[in-house]
């Protein structure tokens, strides 16, 4: 009797068993399935938004009215963006495919400049035209050989996982078509001159030779130690780990990891080679509580500048993240002009008002004496571009930087409506309203609520 019990209970914990087992095989089989379903979607639509990328790139050669360009050059802007969005959905982050993605970049940020632009009143350029062209010959290149791979996976009926699992174990690379067929299409980049962006490389550029233009000589590591204790007060018995840049980094830094030998407590920080101007500077704190106002801490970080010889720089925006200010202080000329391209970001701790973080990559770059012109409009025709329900309560002179990458000088208005307030810059010579802004109000404490 007992026997019997016994057998039927193992005969059931081994149906069992089974049944679990093949639960989770079917369990996995879903999954599978799923993921190569999301690759497969991913890489048809891209191929398919390729193919309308090119031909829409072509269509906009045959143009010649603003009415249809500007509408036609939004649309490749679309089209670059989906595509950009199924390439991040496909298994290839072991792949490098990054000429490709670039291209993308490259063409949606050359269209939507030019799309956003007045047309009527500044037409494409030859040299636009000529960009276009060039596009337009990369986009067909791209366009053929992501059809030659498409036909390979419909033809032989390839997997995506199997991409997945080959890039992953780096076994057998080179036996899967899809990996070959990809190369392909990154190596047909290369047979392209780099294309001529006009604005866009010259921002490329100016980000290459960041920092050649400051003032000063190259200084040592013990010239940036030094800089760094000065600058942020250290007690003098702080271990410091100072790292250079190597040569092929945007910038040419010196990486400092400062540790406080009794807490442990790190901050890091950014040391220019060129003239030891403090880039960055990041303390890694937890803040606990709040005892000093978002007022008081703005008032700390301001007289950390003026301490440190940024004397000219006043605020111009704020914002509480639970017991943190974050704050952004821009230059302002003796007439009262601000410069908002030459900006310095602070983050105080509202529990003690001390600096836990610091950033004057924008200044150091862009920072320069300029000549600023006279307004072509008044102050009050500039007004008449506002919506009617905004409640001026500032306004004064700036200078922005445009979506076009533009430096404009603007009338700054600073308004509200309701409970919210705004920040709108209309160009002191066309009108044109070039930018609108809400600023943010305090982070609530969701834990408190």
């Amino acid at each position: 009797m007992i026997r019997t019990i016994l057998i039927v209970l193992l005969a059931i914990g081994v149906v069992g068993v089974g049944y679990w087992g093949y639960s989770e095989h079917q369990e996995k089989d879903a999954v599978l399935l799923q993921a190569e379903n999301t690759y497969q979607r991913a890489f048809h639509d891209l191929s398919y938004q390729l193919d309308l990328l090119n031909d829409k790139i072509g269509g906009t050669l045959a143009m010649s009215s603003r009415d249809q360009l500007s509408p036609a050059l939004a649309e490749v802007w679309r089209l670059t963006s989906e595509a950009h969005n199924n390439v991040g959905q496909l298994p290839l982050s072991l792949l490098p495919f990054n000429k490709t993605e670039e291209f993308l970049s490259d063409v949606g940020d050359f269209t939507y400049k030019v799309a956003v632009r007045d047309l009527s009143k500044s037409p494409l350029t030859d040299k636009e035209y000529k960009t276009l062209n060039s596009l337009y010959d990369q986009s067909g290149e791209i366009q053929n050989e992501m059809r030659q791979v498409q036909h390979l996976v419909i033809d032989n009926n390839l997997r995506w996982m199997d991409v997945e699992l080959a890039l992953a174990t780096k076994e057998k690379q080179g036996d899967n078509t899809i990996i070959d067929g990809l190369k392909t299409v990154e190596k047909s980049m290369d047979s392209f001159a780099e294309t001529d962006l006009g604005v866009m490389n010259a921002t490329n550029e100016q980000e290459k030779n960041a920092f050649h233009q400051l003032k000063g000589r190259e200084v040592s590591e013990d010239v940036a130690k030094q800089v760094a204790r000065s600058f942020l007060d250290l007690k003098g018995n702080e271990q410091i780990h100072i790292v250079k840049s190597g040569k092929d980094a945007d910038y040419e830094v010196y990486s400092l990891t400062i540790t406080d030998p009794k807490t442990k407590q790190e901050t890091y920080m950014d040391i220019t080679q060129k003239g030891g101007y403090p880039l960055w500077v990041l303390e890694d704190r937890d803040i606990k509580k709040q005892n000093i106002s978002l007022n008081d801490a703005m008032n700390k970080a301001n007289k950390f500048l003026k301490d440190h010889r940024f004397e000219s720089l006043v605020m111009a925006e704020s914002a509480q993240y639970d017991n943190m200010g974050v704050f952004t202080f821009v230059e302002q000329t003796e007439s009262g002009v601000r410069i908002y391209p030459d900006s310095v970001k602070m983050k105080m701790s509202l529990e003690d008002g001390s600096v836990i973080g610091f950033s004057a990559k924008d200044f150091l770059l862009k920072h320069r004496t300029r000549d600023i012109p006279q307004p072509k409009i008044s102050k009050e025709q500039a007004k008449t571009k506002l919506n009617s329900n905004v409640k001026v309560m500032e306004d004064r002179l700036a200078i922005i930087t445009n979506d076009l990458n533009e430096e404009v000088l603007c009338y700054e208005f600073l308004g509200t409506i309701k409970n919210d307030t705004y920040r709108i810059f209309i160009n002191a010579d066309t009108g044109f309203e070039e930018k609108v802004e809400k600023l943010q109000n305090s982070e609530p404490l969701y834990n408190e609520l």
